[in-house]
């Protein structure tokens, strides 16, 4: 079967923020913790939403086959498709899907040069986004079982920077000090969902895992230095993706199940970068079955990123005999470098907050500290007598 891919410039950077969020994680359920042993966990069936993210010739080219729309009806599964482009061949894959009775999800992208996710620099564009894609979807009588808002910083922001160490120390001190911009961007997207759910649709936010810290944090350091946006719609999802760092064996997913409506697992599919697929490798079958069985241990809705990574391993006939009820051990080990690496992140989250205040107070006590010092000085010089 043919090999399908991710863009790799989207890939890069979802590579890059989601590996760094993987190695900062903790367990915020109170039964994980190093003294109480290994922890089973129970799995349950959850509806699956598949998400796909390729262009139009490499949709088309997967939707050629003529078993994935039956796999996907035998699993009831849904499909989050990402809307790169309003263009008549898209157009006639989500209306087969339609006619096939699998439940497709419009999950909201932006032109590359727009920054293509979702955040606090493209508001404007993802209201005149949703305008052109409404008219797109009256003309082609397309049916939407939801909208998907995935909020990620943005990729033609940060590609520009990325490598310019000044230019990325000069943004961060210029965001760091912007607390508006969280407020400006909070209700402009709070505006956006209102707007949709009013014509109708049911809205998803799609968030990275980061999000979950920050909210316990109280902090919103991430929303002002990356532009990530707290709001939310009628549902919504944190990405949970331990291919990112599979030595926890499923500990992250464990870890934030808590803090999640809905989870996302993955990734079953590579970047196309030798370097990064060698560090970052996929999911594979036993791996991604795990994973799948411990996030239905918290919810009943389970995204997977991606359909495409899923078809290229041969995952879906093998969904249809899961056993949804097999057991999950989660290591100790692994549970515990969850529960530190989430405190970590957490405290820096906190401490990155308030680093404002601190910065006062620790001037503050210095300058007490070399006034006391001076005064101690000149009362010695006083109490000393004159040598003449």
């Amino acid at each position: 079967m043919k090999e399908w891919v991710v863009d790799l410039s989207r890939t890069r950077l979802r590579s890059l923020a989601l590996a760094a969020a993987c190695w900062l994680m903790v367990a915020a359920a109170p039964r994980a913790t190093a003294a109480s042993g290994d922890i089973q966990v129970q799995g349950r069936r959850p509806e699956l939403v598949f998400a796909c993210e390729l262009d139009t010739a490499k949709l088309q080219a997967l939707f050629a086959d003529p078993a994935l729309i039956p796999e996907l009806q035998q699993l009831q599964a849904s499909i989050a498709l990402a809307i790169q482009d309003l263009s008549p061949e898209r157009a006639d894959v989500v209306r087969r899907l339609n006619a096939a009775g699998v439940p497709v999800i419009a999950w909201m992208a932006l032109p590359r040069e727009q920054g293509y996710y979702l955040n606090a620099g493209n508001e404007p564009a993802a209201a005149e986004r949703f305008a052109q894609f409404e008219s797109w979807t009256a003309q082609n009588r397309l049916r939407w079982a939801a909208i998907g808002l995935d909020v990620e910083p943005s990729l033609t922001e940060w590609g520009d920077i990325q490598g310019h160490r000044w230019r990325i120390v000069l943004t961060f001190l210029h965001r760091v000090f912007d607390g508006k911009r969280v407020e400006r961007a909070r209700e402009a997207y709070a505006g956006l969902i209102a707007r949709m759910q009013a014509h109708g649709y049911s809205v998803q936010t799609y968030q990275l895992l980061f999000l979950a810290d920050e909210r316990r944090a109280h902090s919103t350091i991430l929303e002002r230095l990356f532009g990530l946006v707290d709001v939310r719609g009628n549902q919504e999802t944190l990405m949970v993706y331990s291919s990112f760092n599979h030595a926890l064996d499923g500990a992250l997913i464990w870890a934030y199940g808590p803090d999640a409506q809905t989870i996302a697992v993955g990734s079953t599919a590579g970047s196309g970068d030798a370097a990064i697929d060698a560090r970052f490798p996929p999911l594979d079958w036993k791996e991604f079955s795990r994973d799948l069985l411990i996030a239905s241990h918290f919810s009943p809705v389970v995204g997977v990123y991606s359909l495409e990574g899923c078809v290229r391993q041969g995952f879906l006939p093998r969904l249809t005999t899961l056993n949804w009820q097999s057991p999950v051990i989660l290591p100790a080990q692994a549970v515990t470098k969850a529960q530190r690496f989430r405190r970590i992140v957490q405290t820096a989250l906190w401490l990155a907050s308030h680093m404002v205040y601190l910065a006062i107070i620790f001037a503050a006590g210095v300058g007490w500290l070399v006034m006391r010092r001076r005064g101690k000085i000149a009362r010695r010089s006083d109490s000393q007598p004159d040598s003449c």
